[in-house]
C-alpha cells in the first residue's frame, strides 16, 4: 500500500470533525513551507522602495548610528 492509500485509508476512518483538523493541518504544513514566502532580503528591498516612493529621505549609515545611539541612551536614561 502506498503512502497516499495508507493516508486516505487513515483519513477516512475518522470522523468528519478530525478529518476538517487533517485538511487545516495539512493546509498550515503548505503554508508554512510555501514557495510563496518573500526571503527577508526581498522583503526589505520592498519597504525600501515604499519609503522611497512616498518621498521619505532614507538614513545613510552615519545617520543611522546617531540615532541609535539616541535611542540607546533614551533608554539607558529611563533604567537610571
Amino acid at each position: 500500500m502506498s503512502s497516499e492509500q495508507e493516508f486516505l485509508t487513515k483519513w477516512r476512518s475518522l470522523p468528519q470533525e478530525k478529518q476538517e483538523e487533517v485538511l487545516d493541518f495539512v493546509e498550515f504544513i503548505g503554508l508554512k513551507n510555501s514557495a510563496h514566502k518573500v526571503p527577508l532580503c526581498e522583503h526589505l528591498q520592498q519597504i525600501c522602495t515604499r519609503i522611497v516612493a512616498s518621498g521619505k529621505h532614507l538614513l545613510d549609515e552615519d545617520e543611522i548610528e546617531k540615532e541609535l545611539a539616541s535611542r540607546r541612551g533614551r533608554l539607558q536614561g529611563r533604567e537610571e
